[in-house]
């Protein structure tokens, strides 16, 4: 730096043009890895396949097409199916709110006790921090097979399977909202003898919970979806009915059409719904 100085600016000039093909050339070497890997990846998957991918590339659209010329010819029969499919539907709702509304709560304890300057026991942030990560590592789908094997099918393996997996993603996203709050309401109970409970509730709460509750809505919205696909692997709701229906294939395509549409309508309903209130909850718009 001091040898910059000296230069003047033709040496800060020359410096900083270093540093901008230094960047250029990591860049570079990034890209060809990525596509390196990409290549390897693709080649390896396609001999692996039955068939070649490019062989297959001129079918894609023949079990959609005809899925979708059977729905047309039975279109008076859509909206019978979807009510018929509804309570399926609630069903699916059902696992995601309630295995959101569990993971979150185990994500405040979580990310309350993993953040500096505020954990309970800070030798042990290290280790919370740590089984964050094993839940988040774990995709629901895996849970969900294991518990299924012990639990039997049901909405209660999908469940609880979701609630894990919310817990480690909230419990680190809420951790990071938790870093940037103000300590000095938590200085000030700790001055007149507050616990830490009390300081958490009086002191942090209040600050992050509008932040705490938008990461949650946008949580409920990803449960949902999988909620549904967990019910591929037997764990009920609309994502059954969507295996079966498609199991038995012609003369069911109504109803695979019908689920798709109600699956459809209720994720875009709550996503404009969760959009406004997060808005609202973080710019107060």
């Amino acid at each position: 730096m001091t040898d910059v100085l000296v230069g003047g600016p033709q040496a800060v000039k020359d410096r900083y043009m270093e540093l901008a093909r230094q960047k250029q050339l990591y860049n570079v070497i990034i890209v060809i890895i990525f596509a390196l890997l990409m290549i390897g990846g693709y080649q390896l998957a396609n001999s692996r396949n039955a068939g070649g991918f490019l062989n297959g590339v001129g079918n894609f659209w023949d079990f959609p097409s005809e899925i979708v010329s059977e729905a047309a010819e039975k279109a008076a029969n859509l909206p019978g199916l979807m009510w018929q499919f509804l309570p399926s539907l609630i069903e699916t709702l059902n696992i995601a709110a309630v295995s959101t509304l569990i993971g979150a709560i185990a994500g405040v304890f979580l990310s309350l006790l993993s953040t500096r300057g505020l954990a309970r026991f800070p030798r042990m942030i290290p280790v919370f921090r740590r089984f964050m990560d094993t839940l988040r590592a774990f995709p629901e789908i895996v849970i969900a097979l294991v518990l299924i094997f012990i639990l039997g099918g049901g909405p209660v393996p999908a469940m609880i399977a979701i609630a894990l997996h919310t817990a480690g993603a909230l419990g680190k996203l809420f951790s990071e909202v938790n870093e940037n709050a103000d300590l000095r309401p938590v200085e000030g109970l700790t001055s007149v003898g507050a616990s830490w409970s009390q300081r958490m509730w009086l002191g942090i709460v209040p600050q992050v919970m509008p932040n705490w509750l938008s990461y949650t809505l946008l949580r409920f919205e990803i449960n949902v979806r999988a909620s549904a696909i967990l019910g591929f692997v037997g764990s009920g709701g609309i994502g059954y009915d969507l295996k079966l229906a498609m199991q038995w294939g012609q003369g069911r395509y109504d109803e695979v059409v019908a689920i798709f549409i109600i699956l459809f309508m209720a994720i875009v309903l709550i996503d404009q719904l969760s959009s406004r209130y997060r808005n609202r909850l973080v710019k107060g718009v």
